[in-house]
């Protein structure tokens, strides 16, 4: 084995570039923008910098998870031609929640649920004939179930209903509000006036697990109903593959930041979650790998795990 090979995971709100080396070192690992074609910014001038920044590095294959790829065809189409504009010889894209199920179980056989800015689940028995499997991830618009964006959308509605006199919550409410540095005649301006509204509000996100692990009532049935809807994609997606019971499940994403929702995930799945075997950025990675023919082994995707691991850290 020889040269380098170039794992790239994107979601929602960052992206995450690893070079790798053939002992499974990480040369180097850049925390980027966002490489998500519906928000603002130039996602493809990213990818260009991101080539510029590897310049002349022995590249033998790379691997990108990108948000929305093969749900809009005139997005794939577009990052498609992205990447092989700038990473002309051996490269691969996928939706950047396949790359994350490829890390979980170093494409095994499983079910995977990301819950970060978007939620979707995906699935698959890990043999090369067998078919992968996905649920939800239908954008913040009407999906994403149970993701960071939902939990910020449904606080926004909390808070709304509690001004209104619809639904009062005045310790939640005085809390948010607090956390959010704003008064309650400031809801909707804070909210219209984001740069980026998908990443704000997802970001609510954190103060609810900050919350919840404070005690607070309502934060804690937000993350408890999170839970129920992530659990549905999951049994779906794993039904739909073949899966048998129990399910094998994994996790990725911020949301899974709150202990509590893989708890309540548990007890509604009947299982407890696998260890992902990798990060997201480590299943581009891994697939970068073998599409460059290096020989990877269970060893190998452990010293990855933990230099990635370290890196991140």
């Amino acid at each position: 084995m020889s040269g380098l090979v170039l794992g790239v995971d994107s979601g929602g709100t960052k992206t995450v570039a690893a070079l790798v080396a053939p002992d499974a070192g990480i040369v180097s690992l850049r925390h980027l923008p966002s490489f998500d074609p519906t928000a603002d910014g130039d996602w493809a001038a990213e990818i260009a910098a991101l080539a510029a920044s590897v310049g002349d590095a022995d590249l033998q294959a790379s691997a990108f998870g990108l948000p929305f790829h093969g749900e809009v065809e005139a997005y794939s189409e577009a990052q498609i031609a992205a990447v092989r504009l700038h990473f002309p010889n051996n490269a691969i894209v996928e939706n950047d929640v396949r790359i994350a199920f490829d890390g979980a179980f170093a494409c095994g056989a499983g079910a995977l649920i990301l819950a970060g800015t978007g939620s979707m689940a995906w699935a698959s028995l890990g043999e090369p004939d067998s078919s992968h499997i996905r649920v939800g991830g239908w954008g913040d618009i009407f999906g994403d179930e149970g993701s960071a964006y939902w939990l910020g959308r449904e606080v926004l509605a909390l808070l709304s209903r509690h001004i209104d006199g619809r639904e009062p919550s005045p310790a939640f409410a005085a809390k948010m509000f607090a956390a959010m540095d704003i008064e309650p005649d400031q809801l909707m301006a804070w909210c219209y006036g984001l740069e980026n509204r998908r990443s704000g509000i997802a970001g609510l996100a954190r103060h609810v697990t900050s919350l919840a692990t404070g005690g607070d009532s309502v934060a804690s049935s937000l993350l408890e109903r999170a839970a129920a809807e992530l659990s549905e994609q999951l049994i779906i997606a794993w039904r739909r593959c073949g899966g048998t019971t129990p399910i094998r499940w994994s996790y990725a994403g911020g949301v899974f930041n709150a202990a509590v929702v893989p708890d309540h995930m548990a007890t509604r799945l009947g299982a407890l979650p696998s260890t992902p075997r990798l990060p997201p950025v480590g299943g581009a990675a891994l697939r970068a790998a073998r599409l460059a023919g290096w020989a990877v082994d269970d060893a190998w995707v452990d010293r990855l795990d933990a230099a990635l691991r370290s890196a991140l850290a």
